[in-house]
């Protein structure tokens, strides 16, 4: 299994995630490191034929089972859709995607005219994420509006 997730430590026998587009409930029996992934196995699974199924699927986990976050940030899920006005009161557009380049995740914002707007994760660019009210409020620095 390759691991997508930030917080593999929490992959262990009893969990209970979700596989693939129609969420089947599993259970993880037990678990070992393999290369860069892990091999998994689940309760109720006991043959080839079974497991092989499984191949290609994401497993899932309940929204309300995932950590705290620290102050401040945020899981993607919880930013993708946010719609994004400037700190002038300009609205920009919803957030369609997120690109992660290494140093800072890169927003994409769905302009009303149907362009996309690149936006930095970077603190002189935004200033507030309010996943309650389902905003981001953002400072443009000369450049990011396509011409």
């Amino acid at each position: 299994m390759e691991i997508l997730s930030d917080f593999p430590e929490r992959l262990k026998p009893g969990r209970k995630l979700y596989l693939g587009d129609s969420r089947q409930p599993v259970e993880i029996r037990s678990r070992r490191g393999h290369s860069s992934g892990l091999l998994i196995s689940f309760v109720g699974f006991d043959s080839l034929e079974a497991v092989s199924e499984m191949r290609g699927q994401y497993l899932y986990t309940r929204t309300d089972d995932l950590p705290a976050l620290p102050e401040g940030e945020f899981y993607h899920h919880q930013i993708l859709g946010l719609q994004v006005k400037t700190d002038t009161g300009q609205e920009l557009g919803p957030i369609i995607g997120i690109l992660e380049t290494g140093a800072n995740d890169v927003y994409i914002v769905r302009s009303h005219d149907g362009s996309e707007i690149l936006l930095p994760n970077i603190s002189s660019v935004v200033k507030d994420i309010d996943p309650d009210q389902c905003t981001m409020t953002v400072h443009l620095l000369p450049g990011l509006l396509p011409e």
